[in-house]
């Protein structure tokens, strides 16, 4: 509880609406800091896209798997990284100063990737994206819950998530919008630095968080923005009830100490503490291990893999991967005060168990089912196929075992991994092997 109690009932999102129109400053706040949360959605979706024109362009990246899961993952140890030090950075400078530094992050991650001569500028790019990336995780919602009114808290914070499964359809659909555009994956990785350029400008037209200020004995401050909050009826018992909440706070750091691991310690100690960490630590390490990473970044690439070649419609069809994520966000915002955190946690985990098990075995049957090809379905070529086919292993090589041999036997330059094309240059077009 951040200012005063916190009573979640089914009408927040109504409260909310009405609060929103009476004080649109409110809105103005938890907007502005939300910004952050788009950021971050659309820096984790953007590479998806832009990783399959760079591999197009850069064949140094084409050839090296570990590079290409290089420049997608240095986004996520900058995430951890900047989660670290922007936990300091929070307590010792402020929310505001930290989302102004964590912009900048953004921006210069942005243009450092767009003008990226070589893999190596690029995966720099991505890290400084990535450090952005962990600093508005976890500061983007600490500001919005502490400069909200506490009656429509929930609803606001929960707008950082919706943003945040919007930012990764966004970066979707600009993908799509630059697919024919000279630069294709410069602009995709560039266009990030435009939002971050506009919170940093809103940022520093709006205040700190009022509990930090309160907490640097800087109460004056604080009690102005809470005047702007609350109407001025409720200003004085907001301001105590935050007085109350920020002595408790430093009591209790003056038991357990103020170091991270002398919290962590004591937190374990405590029955009814460890219960609640230990929940939460299962739901967030549940939430990554689901796998929605790993298909959000690779949603174009999977398309790819399951037969529709072309660029733009693989991202196209990708569209549907991260619209009904963004979809799923808005469904939780409405229910969840309804029907509770873990009913809802209980449905979405049975969802995604279901689709994670109908997508592996969609895969494993077509390793598995793919037509065969041997020493007769080699006639067409006579018996000259690929450096890759190995005669062998007549009645064991598979159709993806062809697509997964990169050698580029099967491939023109209109459809990049249909064996389909390839048969039609050759019967259809007369056109020799190392044109097809």
């Amino acid at each position: 509880m951040e200012v005063g109690p916190l009573k979640e009932d089914s009408s927040q999102f109504k409260n909310c609406f009405k609060l929103s129109l009476e004080r649109p400053y409110i809105l103005k706040l938890a907007f502005s800091a939300g910004i952050g949360g788009l950021l971050f959605g659309y820096d984790t979706g953007v590479i998806s896209g832009a990783l399959l024109y760079i591999r197009d362009e850069i064949g140094q990246v084409e050839r090296s798997t570990v590079l290409q899961e290089t420049i997608v993952s240095m986004a996520v140890a900058g995430a951890i990284l900047g989660a670290g030090v922007g936990g300091w950075m929070n307590d010792r400078f402020g929310r505001r100063l930290s989302i102004l530094f964590a912009d900048v992050l953004f921006f210069v991650g942005a243009v450092v990737m767009a003008a990226a001569p070589t893999p190596g500028i690029i995966i720099l790019g991505r890290i400084f994206v990535g450090l952005g990336v962990g600093m508005a995780s976890m500061t983007a919602p600490l500001y919005i819950s502490e400069a909200s009114p506490h009656k429509i808290r929930g609803a606001l914070v929960s707008l950082n998530g919706l943003l945040i499964t919007g930012g990764q359809f966004l970066a979707y659909l600009i993908n799509l919008a630059f697919t024919r555009v000279n630069g294709t994956w410069r602009w995709m990785l560039g266009v990030a630095g435009l939002p971050a350029l506009i919170q940093f400008f809103l940022m520093l037209m709006l205040p700190e968080s009022p509990r930090w200020l309160y907490r640097k004995d800087r109460k004056g401050e604080a009690e102005a923005i809470l005047r702007k909050i609350y109407p001025e009826d409720e200003v004085s018992r907001e301001l105590e009830l935050l007085g109350k909440s920020v002595e408790s706070e430093v009591a209790d750091e003056g038991t357990i100490g103020v170091g991270f691991f002398a919290r962590v310690k004591k937190a374990w100690t405590t029955r009814l503490v460890r219960r609640g960490l230990i929940a939460g630590i299962i739901c967030q390490v549940a939430q990554q291990f689901c796998g929605i990473n790993t298909v959000m970044y690779y949603a174009p690439t999977i398309v790819q893999l399951a037969g529709y070649s072309s660029n733009s419609t693989a991202l196209a069809l990708s569209l549907i991967t991260s619209g009904l994520n963004a979809i799923g966000s808005i469904v939780s915002m409405f229910f969840v005060d309804r029907s509770g955190r873990r009913r809802l946690m209980i449905i979405s985990l049975c969802g995604i168990i279901i689709w994670l098990g109908i997508l592996s075995s969609v895969f494993y049957a077509s390793s598995v089912k793919s037509p065969a090809v041997g020493f007769t379905e080699t006639q067409h070529f006579s018996n000259f196929t690929c450096p890759a086919y190995n005669p062998a292993a007549i009645n064991k090589w598979k159709c993806v075992d062809c697509l997964n041999a990169q050698c580029s036997f099967c491939a023109n330059s209109h459809n990049k991994v249909s064996i389909h094309a390839y048969y039609f240059d050759i019967y259809n077009l007369n056109l020799p092997r190392e044109l097809a």
